[in-house]
C-alpha cells in the first residue's frame, strides 16, 4: 500500500503542514494567483475565461475529464522548481529528496490502483510511454501489429503519420462486419508476419477489449503484447473493464483522459515485470526504466508526478468508483436516445465511454457537425469512421464520451436532454460544403441557453481545497 511510505521526511512535512494556515505550498499558490492578476490581467482574464466556459459548456469529448482543483494544485507545486534526472534514490541532481518521496507515493499508489508489480510514472504522455516501450522491445524496422487508424487505433499504432509508422513495419489488423474487433485477422497477420510487439488498444472503440485472447495469440507467435488502455484507464481502475495488466507485458495509458489527472502518461507490469526483454537477460522492468530515462526523455516533470499522485488516490476511493460506473451506464443511455432520434450508431451500442455516430446520413461531415455543436456550446469531435471516404480533417462520425457528463453527476436520465440538445443542432444545421454550414443564430442562442442552465443543474465537480488533504503526502492509506 502506499501508506508504506510514509517515512520521517514526510512526517516532517506533515508537521509543516499543520504549523501553517494552508501550508507553504498553498500560500505560494495563493501569491502567485494574486500577482498574475495585478501583473498579466492578459494572460489571467484569458484562464478565468476558460474557466467560465468549461463551466457552462455541455463537454462530450472521449479523451477528456476533470481535474480535481487538488490535482490542479499539485500540479502547480513548487516541485517544479526541482530538476532531477533518473530515478528516486538514483539521481543526477543534488536537492531531489523531497522529489524522492513524492515519485515513490506515486510509483506506490499507481501500483495499488491497478494491480501491477511495476510502475514508471515519469512519462510525459502515454504516446512518449508507448514510444519508450517500442525502443525498447522491437528493433528499427522491425514488425508491429495495431489496430488501424481508420478502425479507431491511435497514431502512435504504427500510422504512417506517426513515427511509429516510419520507424518500424507496421501492420494493421480491423473490424469484422459488425464493427468489432477481427481477432480472426488479427491471428492471421501474426502467423503471417511474426511481429516482435502486438499492440491492444484503442481511441475510438466502444466495445470491450478480450486481452486475454489477444495475449494467446501473442504467444503463439513469441511476440510482446502491449496493452494501450488511455481510453480507458478508469474503467479499469474500478472493474467496469476487464484489465489487462497481468495479461499484457506492458500496460501504457494517459493520465487525463479518464483518471482525472495531470496531462501525462504511465507505464505499468504486472506479473510480466520480471520476464526477460529480447536480449534474454535484461527483466522488463529495468527496460522500461531504460527505455524512459535516458533512451527517451531527459528530465521528469516532478510537479506533474505530484498531480499523478493525487490522481491515483482520488481514483482509488467509492466516489469514483461510482462515477465511473455512471460513465458506462450514461454513455449506454446516450447511445440509446441518439439511435432512437434516427442516428446511425457504430456497432449498435457502447461497453465504455465512447459512442460513436455516423453523421454523414444526416447530410453533414463530421468537421460541420464538431463546428456546429461548438457554436451552440456542446463539445463533441469529428472522428473517421470504418470505410470513411472523407479526409481526417473532414471525416463522416462523430466521437462522443461521458467522462465529464458523469463527473457532472449526469445519469441514463439526463442523456435525453443532452442527445435531444444535440439533435437540435444538427437538424437544424444545413451544409454549404464539407466545411461550411449555416444555422439560424436565434436558434444556436436558445441552445446554448438551454446548455447554460442543464449545466447549471449539474455543476463541475469542483470542491474546496481550504487546506492541502493529508492523502496527498500519503496519511491515512
Amino acid at each position: 500500500m502506499a501508506g508504506q511510505w510514509r517515512t520521517a521526511l514526510v512526517e516532517t512535512a506533515l508537521e509543516d503542514v499543520a504549523s501553517e494556515t494552508g501550508g507553504e505550498q498553498a500560500r505560494q499558490l495563493r501569491i502567485g494567483m494574486d500577482s498574475l492578476h495585478r501583473t498579466d490581467p492578459e494572460l489571467a482574464a484569458l484562464l478565468d475565461a476558460e474557466v467560465r466556459h468549461q463551466d457552462a459548456t455541455l463537454a462530450m469529448i472521449a479523451s477528456a475529464s476533470i481535474a480535481d482543483p487538488s490535482v490542479l494544485a499539485a500540479g502547480g507545486a513548487a516541485l517544479s522548481n526541482v530538476t532531477a534526472e533518473g530515478y528516486p534514490g538514483h539521481r543526477y541532481h543534488p536537492g531531489a529528496a523531497r522529489f524522492d518521496e513524492v515519485e515513490r507515493l506515486a510509483v506506490a499508489r499507481a501500483k495499488d490502483l491497478f494491480g501491477a508489480q511495476y510502475a514508471n510514472v515519469q512519462a510525459h504522455s502515454c504516446s512518449s510511454a508507448n514510444l519508450a516501450v517500442l525502443a525498447a522491445l522491437v528493433p528499427a524496422g522491425g514488425t508491429i501489429l495495431g489496430l488501424h487508424l481508420d478502425a479507431g487505433g491511435h497514431l502512435t499504432h504504427g500510422s504512417p503519420a506517426s513515427v511509429t509508422g516510419r520507424h518500424y513495419n507496421a501492420v494493421h489488423y480491423g473490424l469484422d462486419e459488425t464493427g468489432r474487433i477481427d481477432y480472426g485477422q488479427v491471428a492471421e497477420l501474426a502467423r503471417l508476419h511474426r511481429p516482435k510487439l502486438i499492440i491492444a488498444g484503442a481511441s475510438a472503440y466502444p466495445r470491450t477489449i478480450d486481452f486475454a485472447r489477444f495475449r494467446t495469440i501473442a504467444d503463439s507467435v513469441g511476440a510482446y503484447l502491449l496493452a494501450d488502455i488511455s481510453h480507458i484507464a478508469g474503467l479499469v481502475a474500478t472493474g467496469e473493464h476487464p484489465s489487462p495488466v497481468d495479461l499484457a507485458h506492458i500496460t501504457t495509458m494517459s493520465t487525463y483522459k479518464q483518471l482525472g489527472g495531470p496531462r501525462g502518461g504511465l507505464i505499468l507490469s504486472g506479473r510480466d515485470h520480471s520476464s526477460f526483454g529480447p536480449d534474454g537477460k535484461t527483466p522488463l522492468s529495468r527496460l522500461m526504466q531504460r527505455a524512459v530515462f535516458p533512451q527517451s526523455q531527459g528530465t521528469p516533470s516532478p510537479a506533474a508526478i505530484a498531480a499523478k499522485a493525487r490522481a491515483f488516490a482520488l481514483a482509488d476511493t467509492d466516489g469514483f468508483a461510482e462515477t465511473t460506473q455512471l460513465i458506462v451506464a450514461s454513455a449506454r443511455a446516450l447511445a440509446a436516445e441518439l439511435a432512437s432520434l434516427g442516428y446511425r450508431i457504430l456497432t449498435g451500442g457502447t461497453d465504455n465511454h465512447i459512442v460513436l455516430v455516423d453523421i454523414i446520413e444526416s447530410g453533414l461531415s463530421g468537421v460541420v457537425a464538431e463546428r456546429a455543436l461548438e457554436q451552440c456550446a456542446i463539445l463533441a469531435n469529428r472522428n473517421r469512421i470504418p470505410g470513411d471516404t472523407k479526409s481526417p480533417l473532414v471525416t463522416s462520425g462523430l466521437r462522443l464520451g461521458t467522462n465529464i457528463l458523469a463527473q457532472r453527476g449526469m445519469g441514463p436520465a439526463q442523456m435525453r436532454d443532452c442527445a435531444r440538445l444535440m439533435h437540435t443542432v444538427l437538424a437544424a444545421t444545413t451544409a454549404l460544403s464539407d466545411t461550411e454550414y449555416q444555422i439560424d443564430p436565434a436558434l444556436a442562442a436558445q441552445v446554448r441557453e438551454d446548455v447554460k442552465s442543464l449545466c447549471a443543474r449539474y455543476p463541475l465537480p469542483l470542491e474546496r481545497c481550504d487546506s492541502i488533504p493529508a492523502s496527498l503526502i500519503g496519511a491515512g492509506q
